[in-house]
């Protein structure tokens, strides 16, 4: 293993299947190029970090003052979609984490994790580009990781807010690769 780590983020149900409850026509497409970097990463044996957004039911969430009520633990919109989620089967070092706010960073161990496995580069794949995926590639950034945003394998409902995203991620704090450059 190198120093380079995967951050597949929040590739669950509620966002990913026709009955989740923040569903999007647009992330069939992503679906296939997520399941071949998760692929890809487990060939070269990366460090996987499967991210799992969850809410807790009838307890006060912040997060509800913009979006609806979603993910909550237990339920059909917090299971991995299918093929998604750690597998110990695969070889490699996978671990889910569970986050309660758009970064996968805020609140959780991530970064002592990464650290602790001297990752340097952090590739970026999931849900949604404009949200999840730019708060977790900008504190990843702050923090001093080298990202990479695989482009191919990433989605939002909001089509002009992901593609503002994009330009920032890579005008501001990372690299935006196409599926075919990752691993570079």
């Amino acid at each position: 293993m190198d120093n380079s780590a995967l951050l597949m983020i929040d590739m669950q149900k509620g966002f990913l299947d026709p009955n989740g409850t923040m569903f999007w026509e647009e992330t069939k497409s992503v679906i296939q190029n997520c399941m071949k970097v998760l692929e890809i990463a487990r060939q070269k044996e990366f460090l996987i970090i499967h991210t799992q957004d969850q809410h807790r039911k009838g307890f006060k969430d912040f997060e509800n003052h913009h979006v609806p009520e979603h993910c909550l633990e237990g339920s059909f919109d917090a299971e991995y979609a299918e093929g998604f989620g750690p597998q110990s089967e695969s070889g490699t070092l996978e671990l889910g984490l569970i986050k309660r706010r758009y970064s996968a960073f805020f609140a959780t161990d991530l970064n002592m994790i990464l650290r602790e496995h001297d990752v340097k580069i952090l590739y970026v794949a999931g849900v949604k580009t404009n949200v999840c995926v730019r708060a977790s590639i900008q504190d990843a950034y702050s923090l001093g990781f080298y990202v990479r945003l695989i482009k191919e394998a990433t989605s939002s409902n909001r089509p002009h807010l992901a593609t503002a995203s994009l330009e920032d991620i890579e005008r501001y704090m990372g690299k935006v690769i196409n599926i075919d450059e990752f691993p570079n």
